[in-house]
């Protein structure tokens, strides 16, 4: 049994602390209120960006989980969450016991934007600040003397997140040529707990399926799965200073633990949604 705190422990967090507390693990869940957290975790209301309010932390801990999500899309927003959130809890868990520290990063800190394919080994030159802040906060995780895996999520998705699928359902979907990478909550959360039981996990890993695919492709699936008509994608290649850049995520680190996908593609992803749907 394993003591494990998840701090930011939302949409991915909740998750992972239900799949750890059913292997046996004891979980703390810390979010500005904690109140709605399943009774199988332990809840810790306390403000990541206030160290003044993380005094409520478990002594003893064997594993730090910090999957924090900013509440805006913006500079301040990120530095906030990501760096000085990062910074608080690192201060507040030290002289725990912690061997190890997972931080959710994301592939944003990729600039790479003509279709390129990127795995732990590519250059990181991000063109917007929310890849800035988040290579900042890698930095300052590696700077520590806990040992650290740093986790590089691309898109997000799954049960509740249901906005493509709505603008494909209401006839809005905009669809592009470019290259969009994806994984499924569940595998995140997953990746997490077979990474946290693992006796030295890499130091960097990159988290995404194993089919990145042309955002219009996706859509044109979804399209299909509910009976409605796909809308055309637009003639020529992907808007160039589109923030999620042009690139496909190479998963073979990934794999090569032995971890492997609930969800393989989109098409097993969205296909679970949509039947979950009716």
């Amino acid at each position: 049994m394993a003591n494990v705190l998840i701090a930011g422990c939302g949409y991915v967090g909740t998750a992972l602390g239900l799949e750890l507390a059913s292997q046996g693990d004891r979980v703390w869940g810390l979010r500005r209120d904690a109140s709605q957290l399943p009774s199988q975790l332990n809840a810790v209301s306390a403000d990541l960006g206030n160290p003044a309010t993380l005094h409520t932390l478990p002594r003893e801990l064997d594993y730090v989980v910090y999957c924090a999500g900013a509440d805006a899309s913006t500079d301040a927003a990120y530095e906030l969450v990501y760096v000085n959130g990062l910074r608080n809890v690192l201060n507040a868990v030290a002289g725990s016991g912690a061997r190890r520290v997972f931080f959710t990063s994301s592939t944003a800190v990729y600039g790479q934007a003509a279709g390129e394919w990127v795995d732990e080994a590519s250059e990181t030159t991000p063109a917007h600040f929310s890849g800035a802040r988040l290579l900042e906060a890698e930095r300052l995780l590696h700077e520590q003397a806990l040992a650290a895996t740093v986790l590089r999520c691309s898109g997000i998705y799954g049960p509740g997140r249901t906005r493509l699928i709505d603008s494909v359902r209401n006839g809005n979907a905009s669809p592009s040529q470019r290259f969009m990478n994806r994984i499924h909550r569940d595998d995140v959360s997953g990746a997490i707990a077979h990474l946290l039981h693992m006796a030295e996990p890499p130091p960097l890993l990159l988290l995404s399926d194993d089919a990145p695919a042309l955002d219009s492709e996706v859509i044109a699936f979804i399209a299909q799965q509910l009976g409605v008509p796909a809308p055309a994608a637009p003639e020529g290649g992907p808007t160039p200073a589109a923030r999620g850049g042009h690139k496909r995520c190479r998963n073979g680190l990934l794999r090569a633990t032995g971890y492997r996908l609930r969800y393989p593609s989109y098409r097993e992803g969205y296909g679970a949604m949509l039947a979950a749907a009716g």
